[in-house]
């Protein structure tokens, strides 16, 4: 049995229940605040997965709403989390940027080439983040894991905050088993975070089933830009009929997530 400490008592009392949406843009924070998050993960480039936003978003972000959390993404590019050291100098310099432009924590996550946690890596930039008192969220790199109960007991030696996951599967209401065991075993010692294909016809359920208190949601709509495709050339970030449309977060779809977690 672990010996509870301070910050372990401190992560076992945190049972107010947490909408985190996912923002790529100004406009997406503006409507999830709208809709009554309770907190932001700012990104930029979602159809990628989640990049590292600019510093002038995040500014814009704070000043437009000072008291709502806000997590930054550190992530340089798309594909997977096993990176270059000259990747991983522009993941800290941009960690120093965001901190000292605001941002209330940092998202991040970094892998070896066989999926094990790249330890030396994480180090480097909890050292950045915890400078600045800050959260450290390891994001769903963790989904990758060979073994999810060698990385969460890793990660929670190193000092990380908490953790974004889906149970390794492709949404977190199939990957709830996962969940909920990650939950039972270390729900004491670190935050867990589910997300992904969630939204409030299902997040009474996942939350029933595995015990988070935290849920991570896109709560996404389209927007249509009829320049994206002009005289044969086309810039279309979707392969079916929304050929001309970009994602964005909808209040609203916030708003009835936000409800639907608030009255469990």
């Amino acid at each position: 049995m672990r010996k509870e400490t301070g910050r372990n008592q401190t992560v076992q009392q945190k049972k107010i229940r947490i909408v985190e949406v996912c923002c790529g843009s100004f406009y997406d924070v503006k409507q999830a605040a709208a809709g009554g998050a309770d907190r932001i993960e700012l990104n930029s480039a979602l159809a990628l997965g989640g990049l590292t936003p600019s510093t002038a978003t995040l500014r814009l972000v704070k000043e437009y709403n000072k008291e709502l959390p806000v997590m930054a993404m550190v992530r340089p590019r798309g594909a997977g989390f096993c990176y270059l050291q000259e990747e991983l100098q522009v993941m800290e310099e941009e960690c120093l940027e965001l901190l000292k432009n605001g941002a209330d924590g940092i998202v991040f996550g970094c892998l070896r080439a066989d999926a094990s946690l790249d330890i030396e890596a994480v180090r480097r930039l909890l050292t950045r983040i915890k400078e600045f008192g800050k959260k450290a969220v390891f994001h769903r790199a963790f989904d990758c894991a060979a073994n999810p109960f060698v990385m969460i007991e890793q990660l929670i030696s190193l000092g990380v905050d908490r953790v974004l996951t889906s149970g390794q599967r492709k949404t977190a209401p199939e990957g709830a088993g996962l969940i909920g065991r990650l939950q039972e075993q270390y729900g004491r010692d670190i935050e867990l975070v589910a997300g992904s294909g969630v939204w409030a016809g299902n997040v009474e359920e996942l939350i029933e089933k595995t015990g988070v208190f935290q849920v991570h949601s896109s709560c996404k709509t389209w927007l249509s830009d009829p320049t994206t495709i002009q005289n044969g050339v086309s810039y279309q970030i979707a392969d079916d009929e929304r050929v001309c449309q970009y994602d964005v977060v909808s209040a609203e779809a916030v708003r009835r997530l936000v409800k639907a977690v608030h009255k469990i």
